[in-house]
């Protein structure tokens, strides 16, 4: 039994999953790397390079592309690491403001120095990441 051969949509598609998936992978790795390095998980680094202000736990899981659940899990682990303190929150007081402490601060910009040193992206120009992020956007959001 013969197949008939893939029409090049499916091929060219194929290839874009795999370029789209090896990509993610890199930046997993180098973000694993760079945690690693500050004695960080990377679900760790993760949150650190997100809370760019105070923010909920929803906020932040929404962030780190988690559910609340397991962001719970690596809040817990930062706080006992003097790195996060959880706050009330201002006008819900069911919530509470997760606020990064000096210390956790400074670890972010450390953090943050540390993913920009060879990162999967560095070798785009802004321009290129630009128009890379805006076709990411669109296919992750649809037309």
């Amino acid at each position: 039994m013969t197949t008939s051969p893939e029409p090049q949509a499916v091929i060219a598609e194929r290839q874009l999953c795999g370029l789209v998936n090896q990509l993610a992978q890199r930046i997993a790795e180098h973000v694993r790397a760079r945690a690693a390095a500050l004695g960080l998980t990377a679900p760790q680094a993760t949150a650190l390079r997100e809370m760019s202000g105070p923010m909920t736990m929803r906020e932040l899981a929404e962030r780190m592309s988690c559910e609340p659940s397991n962001t719970t899990f690596v809040v817990d682990k930062l706080e006992k690491q003097g790195l996060v303190e959880r706050h009330p929150h201002p006008t819900d007081r069911r919530a509470k403001h997760l606020v990064l402490t000096a210390e956790g601060t400074a670890l972010r910009e450390r953090l943050r120095a540390l993913l920009a040193v060879d990162s999967p992206l560095s070798g785009l120009t802004p321009r290129e990441q630009n128009v890379l992020h805006g076709l990411l956007e669109k296919a992750v959001t649809g037309p």
